[in-house]
This record gives C-alpha cells, sequence and structure tokens, in this order.
C-alpha cells in the first residue's frame, strides 16, 4: 500500500466535570456537520478511503458474488381480504420489494419504490389495506431519512384518497370497520415543540378521509412524556380500541382499552388494562371477543393469557411459559369447517423457530407443525375474517426468504410460494456452538464455514448486535455466504440484550449490565481461537447501530483480540448520545448522563473515552450515512479522529478510515447501494485478515 497520512484534525483542550467525572472532548467541533472544519476533515478522509481501498483488490469479486446471491429476490407471507390477497416480492432484477395484489389468479403492481424513484432512493416504509380490500393507506420516505410520509389510494383506480399525511413517522394505522377513517400516530409541529424536540412527541388521532388533519381528534398521548411511543389497534368488529404505550424503546407497556359502543371513536373512553408494571404486553381482541393478552409479566420468555373485555383486569393463562424456547407470535385458526379451532404459537428455541398447536379453547398442546429447517419464521398471519389456513416466512441459513402455509383442515404445511430467483448457493457447514462468557454465562453462537474446510484456522468475520430485545436467528445473508465463498468463517454471536433467551437474557445485557454484551463478544472471539476457528491475526468484528457500539467497545477494550473491524453507523459517544438524533429513546436501554450512577456505567465502556495513546489498534472502517436520522454519523467522526490520533499502528499496515454515504439513511435502502457498501466492508477485512480475493 501507498504511503497513507491522516488528515490534520485539531485536537481541543476540552473538559468537564460531570458529576464528579473528568470528562474530555477533544473532537467536540465534528459534531458540527455543516461547518467548514467539519466539511474539510470529511472531505479529507473521503480521499484517504479512495486511496486506501484502491489496493482492496477483491472488491469487484465480492461484488459480483453478492449481487448474483441478492438476486434471489424475496418474497412476504400474504395478508388476505377477502378474496384478495396482499404481498411484498422483489424479483431479481429488481431494487427494492414491490406491493402487490392477487386476485382471480391475477396479479398487479400496488407500490413499486423503484417505479417511482429510477434512483432508487424512495422506500416503502408499511402499508395497510383498509377492512374491504378497497383502500391502501401506505408510507414511503425519501433518501433514507425514514420520514414517512402517509398516503391513501383507491387500489382499483390508483387514484389518491388522502394525503398526504407528514410526521407520521413509525406510524400504525387501525382503520375504522367500514372505512371511513383511520386511528393513527403524528408528532407535533416543529413550531409547537423546544428546539430539539421534533422527533418526540407523539399523539394518537383519529382521521376522517377526506378532510383537513388540522380537524384530527386527538384520542390519546396530550401531556405525556416526549419519548412515548403509542400503538392503536381496533378489533375486526371496531368495538373495542386498544392503545399500547412504551417509553422510546423500553419492553414495559402500558394498555388501555375503550369500548366504542359506550364512547365515541373521537373520545374513547380508555379502562387501563396494565400500568406502572415493568413488563411487556400486547393485546388483541379476538373474532371470539376473547381479549389475548401476549406478555412477558411474570414469564420472561413469554405466555399468552385471556380475558374478558369487559373485566380485563381478571386474566387466565392460555399458554404457558416454555423454559427453553421464547414465546414470539401466535395465530387464531377458527373457520366454521373445523371441528376443533387451533390456536398456533411460534417459538424461538436459541434463536431456532417452531410453531405448536394448541387447542383454542383450553391451550391444551395438540402438536407442532413440520419446520422446512432449522431456521427463523416471520411471524405468523391468518385470515382477518378467520378461517382454517395461515401463513409464515421462513428463512435460514442457505435459503432466502420462502413463505409457507399451514392448513388446519389437511393438517399439512406447505409451500405457497419461494423466492423468485434462482441462484447457487456455495457449499457449507454451519454449526450452533456453546461457549462461556466471562462470568460463566452459556452463549451460542451460529458458525458458517465451507463445507470443505478442513483443518486450520480461517479469515473469521464475528457479527453481533446485543441490544434491544433483537435476536439474531438464522438467516439468509448474501454477505456472510459471500465470505464463507471466498474460504472464510463468518460467526454470528446470540449475546446478550437480544431477546434469543427471554427478556431475562435481554436485562443482562442493558442499563448497568451493559458490559456482559461486550464480555460475550471477547468470550466468542476467544473460543474461536482456542478452538483452531482463527487466529488473532485473522479474527474481525463487524456490527452497526447498536451493533457498531459492540464494535466500538471490541476495538477499545480488546485490540490485541482483532485484526480488523467494521463499525456501521455507530454510537460511541455514550456521554452525549442523548442530544442527537434519537437518543433519548434509547436512554431506556443504556442509561443516561445526566444520572451521575448512569454516567458511571456509561464511561464504563463510551468508545469515544476509552482510546489511548500509543495503542495499536486493529484495521477499522467506520461506514456513515449522511441521511442517518437515527445514529448521527457525528458519533464515527470523532471516534475517528480520536483512533487516527492514538494508534501507533501506521496507517499503511492498520488503518483507520471513514467511509461516507450520501443520499442514504440509517436503515433501508436499494439492491445496488446495498452491493456497494458491503462488498467494500468484506474487500476491506480480506486485505487485512488475508483472505483469498483472487
Amino acid at each position: 500500500m501507498h504511503e497513507l497520512r491522516y488528515p490534520s484534525a485539531e485536537r481541543l483542550d476540552l473538559t468537564e466535570n460531570l458529576h464528579g467525572h473528568t470528562v474530555s472532548d477533544p473532537y467536540r467541533w465534528l459534531e458540527e456537520a455543516d461547518s467548514s472544519a467539519t466539511k474539510e476533515w470529511a472531505e479529507a478522509q473521503d480521499t484517504l478511503y479512495a486511496r486506501a481501498s484502491a489496493e482492496y483488490s477483491g472488491r469487484d469479486r465480492f461484488a459480483l458474488h453478492l449481487r448474483a446471491l441478492m438476486g434471489s429476490g424475496g418474497v412476504g407471507a400474504p395478508v388476505h381480504v377477502g378474496a384478495r390477497s396482499f404481498y411484498l416480492r422483489r424479483d431479481p432484477d429488481q431494487e427494492h420489494a414491490v406491493l402487490l395484489m392477487s386476485e382471480d389468479g391475477q396479479e398487479r403492481v400496488l407500490v413499486d419504490p423503484g417505479a417511482l424513484d429510477p434512483e432508487g432512493l424512495t422506500t416503502l416504509d408499511a402499508w395497510k389495506v383498509d377492512p374491504g380490500g378497497r383502500l391502501l393507506a401506505h408510507q414511503l420516505s425519501e433518501g433514507g431519512n425514514e420520514e414517512s410520509v402517509l398516503r391513501v389510494v383507491d387500489i382499483d383506480t390508483g387514484e389518491l384518497v388522502d394525503g398526504p399525511i407528514d410526521r407520521g413517522r413509525y406510524s400504525p394505522v387501525a382503520w375504522l370497520p367500514d372505512s371511513s377513517a383511520f386511528y393513527y400516530v403524528r408528532r407535533l409541529p416543529a413550531d409547537e415543540v423546544p428546539e430539539g424536540e421534533e422527533h418526540y412527541h407523539r399523539r394518537v388521532y383519529l382521521h376522517r378521509l377526506g378532510t383537513p388533519t388540522e380537524e384530527d381528534a386527538l384520542v390519546f398521548g396530550a401531556g405525556r412524556d416526549m419519548t412515548d411511543f403509542h400503538l392503536p389497534s381496533l378489533s375486526r368488529d371496531g368495538r373495542w380500541l386498544t392503545v399500547t404505550t412504551s417509553r422510546g424503546t423500553s419492553a414495559a407497556t402500558e394498555v388501555r382499552l375503550a369500548d366504542l359502543t359506550v364512547s365515541p371513536p373521537d373520545a374513547p373512553e380508555f379502562t387501563v388494562v396494565q400500568e406502572g408494571v415493568d413488563a411487556a404486553l400486547s393485546p388483541h381482541v379476538g373474532r371470539d371477543g376473547r381479549l389475548y393478552l401476549f406478555t412477558d409479566r411474570d414469564a420472561p420468555r413469554g405466555r399468552l393469557c385471556v380475558a374478558d373485555p369487559a373485566s380485563p383486569g381478571d386474566w387466565t393463562e392460555l399458554v404457558s411459559e416454555d423454559p427453553e424456547a421464547v414465546m414470539e407470535d401466535y395465530a387464531v385458526l377458527d373457520g366454521p369447517d373445523l371441528d376443533r379451532p387451533e390456536l398456533l404459537v411460534a417459538w424461538a428455541r436459541h434463536a431456532v423457530s417452531e410453531i405448536t398447536r394448541h387447542d383454542l379453547a383450553t391451550g391444551e398442546r395438540l402438536g407442532a407443525l413440520e419446520m422446512p429447517g432449522l431456521g427463523a419464521i416471520g411471524g405468523i398471519v391468518e385470515r382477518r375474517e378467520g378461517g382454517h389456513e395461515a401463513w409464515f416466512g421462513y428463512t435460514d441459513t442457505t435459503h432466502p426468504s420462502s413463505v409457507y402455509r399451514y392448513d388446519a383442515l389437511a393438517g399439512e404445511v406447505t409451500a405457497w410460494a419461494h423466492a423468485p430467483g434462482e441462484i447457487e448457493v456455495p457449499d457449507v457447514s454451519v454449526e450452533q456452538v456453546t461457549y462461556t462468557s466471562r462470568d460463566g454465562t452459556p452463549v451460542r453462537m451460529l458458525v458458517v464455514a465451507p463445507a470443505d474446510a478442513g483443518e486450520g484456522p480461517r479469515p473469521t468475520i464475528l457479527y453481533g448486535y446485543g441490544g434491544f430485545r433483537i435476536s439474531q436467528p438464522p438467516a439468509f445473508s448474501p454477505t456472510a455466504l459471500a465470505w464463507v465463498r471466498s474460504g472464510g468463517v463468518h460467526v454470528v454471536a446470540n449475546l446478550r440484550g437480544g431477546l434469543e433467551e427471554g427478556e431475562e437474557w435481554h436485562r443482562d445485557g442493558m442499563l448497568e449490565r451493559k458490559q456482559n454484551v461486550f464480555d460475550d463478544c471477547i468470550a466468542a472471539g476467544e473460543h474461536l481461537i482456542a478452538t483452531g476457528v482463527t487466529t488473532p491475526g485473522q479474527l474481525s468484528v463487524l456490527g452497526g447501530s447498536n451493533g457498531g457500539l459492540l464494535v466500538g467497545a471490541m476495538v477499545t477494550q480488546r485490540p490485541d483480540l482483532f485484526a480488523a473491524a467494521v463499525c456501521s453507523a455507530p454510537l460511541l459517544d455514550m456521554v452525549r448520545y442523548e442530544r442527537f438524533g434519537l437518543g433519548q429513546l434509547w436512554n431506556v436501554e443504556y442509561g443516561t448522563a445526566d444520572d451521575a450512577e448512569q454516567l458511571g456505567w456509561l464511561l464504563g465502556y463510551s468508545p469515544y473515552h476509552k482510546v489511548r495513546e500509543g495503542t495499536r489498534y486493529p484495521a477499522t472502517l467506520f461506514t456513515v450515512f449522511d441521511n442517518d436520522t437515527r445514529v448521527d454519523p457525528l458519533h464515527a467522526r470523532k471516534l475517528c479522529a480520536q483512533m487516527q490520533w492514538a494508534t501507533s499502528a501506521a496507517p499503511e499496515e492498520s488503518p483507520v478510515l471513514l467511509r461516507r454515504e450520501s443520499e442514504v439513511g440509517h436503515s433501508a435502502r436499494s439492491v445496488s447501494r446495498r452491493v456497494s457498501l458491503n462488498s467494500e466492508q468484506l474487500a476491506f477485512l480480506a486485505h487485512h485478515l488475508g483472505a483469498a480475493t483472487a
């Protein structure tokens, strides 16, 4: 590699005394994205990355493999409304999934983001069909900003019926039975909230079609905490309105229920079902009139209860907690042709999905569905009007998304739709391995390697997330398969902080116990080395978002353990994270710097504050996205500058680099942009781990 030089970056002599802690912040000026100094520094980083990455010979080869594997396309489980079915599908030549409708054997496109925006910068964030199957509420955002705009269109004519309605990011839509109105969630206007709080202050409204949004009835949320999220839902008959509320990303939920035969839809009178309880609760009034309560209250792995919605405080347990599997979803099959109505319950046993059958009235277990393999499902979908069928999406390490149908009359599971593209999947071996973390806790990881790997260590990517109740089940990953096709090993660790082993597993990786997540990842790396899978010179760590925080913690806590790292869209300055993006939603997971004790937790691992001058840091690539409205790119800028200043490694040997991308945000992106990003990440890792790139 040609000689590289890091761009000059002024180090401020800036320290603060926060609750008795002396906290330095030499690169605070990099928080100002629009300042001339930050722009100049960022452009110099662009030039540095371009020079360094020119040496990564594997980029084109990885892009070719990724494009071929992503050519599988994908398909989602259908939503049935009468004779019509609605589903997402991405064909091999499409950049985004398309929303389709099928009726009488004829298929029609309803929303095609690629047709709306040939540049691929528009994404379909959500959609909901009305009870009559004639109106479609859908939400689109542009440039990756996730600021969804809600519109209602006539399905038959394609004409705009209502909207656009802005400030509806993450809003559910709950239609009234006659399709004349819907409940939804909208933020207050920016000029009605204090500066810096524009992303918060959500309210539940009732919107009547064809009326100005200024006339929407405020249903719930006034006077609540600004970080509250609300989820309105209606029973099929329109009688029962439920509103579920959580504080930021907290698992604890409040639940309220209103009988709309007693109070009007625009002024419902709520009864509290749960409040002041530190537990998750998801309510649903079924077609049979029972209130179904899916909860981890007194059951960290989940249970299902029922109650009379007229007296929702008296619960009866229908399906109890499993000591080793986590309850994830359920569906009711109650068609008139069934002699014995069934309840299907989806579980994840150590991250691997299974579905059990139960008697709907009593919860008695009747058996289990035959699953396509050792993989993960994407929830169970039943007919809204009831029936004897259910559909579920499925994927595993070597199989892209497919959809399966269960027929309770026949007692059979059959394929409903497979991913539309034909691809060649490399021959791999897949093994779930259990290892021991620092405190003696057993942790699992999925190790994917070439089937003919034989003996000897290989270049290895260790991927993790570890937070926010987000599990990492087996799934089809073109990135993982492209790496394994090149002779490497790809590992996904089920770190604490996720939900792989229930809510206790999550809580063991949050707040004052966040270090457990990092210890789990370190132990995974040490186990891979001790068992001969890899060596410190061939081991890398990769993660994004909360997983980017994980990577930042790995390179600052154990720089000796890894030869390379990719840190994408990360949180890294944990003292100031609440001041930017959606940071105030996450203090229920991490803690807040405004509290003396919690600041101590944060400083204990905050990567930006753990960098030490003279340390040889791994080759590290930060990838950031200019339109990221969740995690501000300032985190990566600050740690990048800090590590470039501190590392004792020459830039040519173990560089610290920053890759920026414009007009894209935190999550959804076109296939072409995914290929570009992932191929560059893999090429970077291959170069620094000595992986085959020819």
